[in-house]
């Protein structure tokens, strides 16, 4: 934890934060002197925290999965800034090495980024009630051992995707494609995040899940999980 956190303020310097906690973010940091140990101690005590810049518009939220959880994957580290940021080249050259090194620190089999809305409308719908009055939200894909819910704007796949798709990553097109090297993988369908969701981004994401296998994807015509999935095994907490 000391070394990501180490990684995310020291080095990358995704953003300057200067408050942190679970719903109320009470703890207070010095923005260009952030005191990791406080946040490695707050985390150890709470399991989870969230690290905010001065206003809403970056945070981090580390959640990590409970050991005997029913999903005991769900666990994740989301970070969020303004998709403005995607617009410069520097920018999203950095991104790409960051969140692989990332992965690796954490020996995560998944990580995605694009628009908050392209991740809402993937991973959640509307269902009736029980009762018939009304409707209330349901999840598409719980976590990444259900399969995907869809190709966002980059998605860099870890060993258990690579096996699971094999040779189906060659047919991709070279320029949706990339080998980062110690077993990862870019699948970028789309230049910029902004381009998720529009006719175009859309066009191009069912054309390289079909390439995939639309069995590795929830369906969300008829509303069914993967037939395909990774082989993961035993979470680490």
């Amino acid at each position: 934890m000391k070394e990501l956190l180490q990684r995310i303020f020291h080095d990358y310097r995704w953003f300057k934060p200067t408050r942190y906690g679970r719903a109320f973010l009470n703890g207070k940091l010095e923005p260009e002197r952030p005191d990791i140990d406080a946040l490695v101690a707050f985390y150890e005590e709470y399991q989870n925290i969230t690290i905010a810049a001065k206003t809403d518009r970056d945070f981090i939220l580390i959640y990590p999965t409970k050991p005997g959880a029913e999903y005991p994957y769900v666990g994740s580290i989301n970070w969020t800034t303004s998709v403005k940021e995607a617009d410069k080249p520097k920018w999203r050259a950095a991104h790409l090495r960051q969140v692989q090194e990332v992965m690796s620190l954490v020996e995560s089999p998944l990580a995605q980024a694009g628009p908050d809305d392209d991740f809402q409308r993937k991973t959640r719908r509307l269902v009736p009630n029980a009762d018939g009055f009304g409707q209330e939200q349901a999840i598409t894909v719980r976590d990444f051992s259900e399969g995907l819910a869809g190709l966002y704007w980059r998605s860099f796949l870890g060993a258990p995707f690579l096996r699971l798709f094999g040779d189906r990553l060659d047919a991709l097109p070279a320029e949706c494609r990339q080998e980062l090297g110690d077993e990862h993988l870019l699948i970028q369908p789309y230049e910029l995040p902004t381009q998720a969701g529009t006719p175009e981004g859309d066009a191009r994401e069912r054309q390289l899940i079909s390439l995939l296998g639309p069995e590795h994807f929830y369906d969300h015509e008829r509303h069914l999980k993967a037939t395909r999935r990774p082989q993961i095994g035993p979470p680490v907490h």
